[in-house]
C-alpha cells in the first residue's frame, strides 16, 4: 500500500495537505492533513517531517497510552531523520501535534489551520493500513 501526502507549501505556522492512496498511476483521495510548519531547521515538537519516503507500521504509542490509561496503537512513520515517535493521529489543528500528521475528513478552507472529522478519517485510514500490514504488504508514505 502506497500513500502520498501532497503538501501546500509556504504557509506560516502550519502545513496543510491532502493524503492519497496511490496504486500505479492513479491516486485516490483519502483525507486532508495538517502538520506543524515546514522549517529548514528542526524545532523539536514544532516542525513538519522532511519531504521523503517512509515506511509505516502500527505500534503502541507510549505517550497516548499514558494519556488515555489504556493501550493505544497508532500508525507510526518510521526512520524520519531527526525525529522519533512520529505518528499519524486524530486532532484538529497543528496545535494538536508535536511533529506528527493530523488527518481529517473535512477542511472547509485550505488556508486555515484546521481539519474536522478527524476520528472518522483516522479510523478509516488505520483500518486500511492494518489490513495491508496483516496481508503482508509493505506500507509506505511519500511526503511531497
Amino acid at each position: 500500500m502506497n500513500l502520498v501526502l501532497v503538501r501546500k507549501h509556504g504557509t506560516k505556522g502550519f502545513t496543510e495537505g491532502k493524503l492519497y492512496e496511490k496504486e500505479g498511476e492513479s491516486k485516490d483521495f483519502e483525507c486532508f492533513t495538517v502538520e506543524d510548519e515546514e522549517r529548514p531547521v528542526k524545532i523539536p515538537g514544532g516542525t513538519a517531517i522532511p519531504v521523503g519516503k517512509y515506511s509505516l507500521t502500527i505500534s503502541k504509542s507510549e505517550r497516548f497510552s499514558k494519556l488515555r490509561g489504556y493501550d493505544v496503537f497508532l500508525i507510526e512513520v518510521l526512520n524520519v531523520p531527526g525525529f522519533s515517535g512520529i505518528r499519524i493521529h486524530s486532532g484538529n489543528s497543528s496545535k494538536d501535534t508535536e511533529g506528527c500528521i493530523i488527518v481529517g475528513s473535512v477542511n472547509s478552507r485550505d488556508d486555515d489551520d484546521w481539519v474536522g472529522g478527524s476520528r472518522i478519517a483516522y479510523n478509516r485510514l488505520h483500518a486500511k493500513v492494518k489490513a495491508a500490514l496483516s496481508a503482508g504488504e509493505t506500507v509506505t508514505l511519500e511526503v511531497m
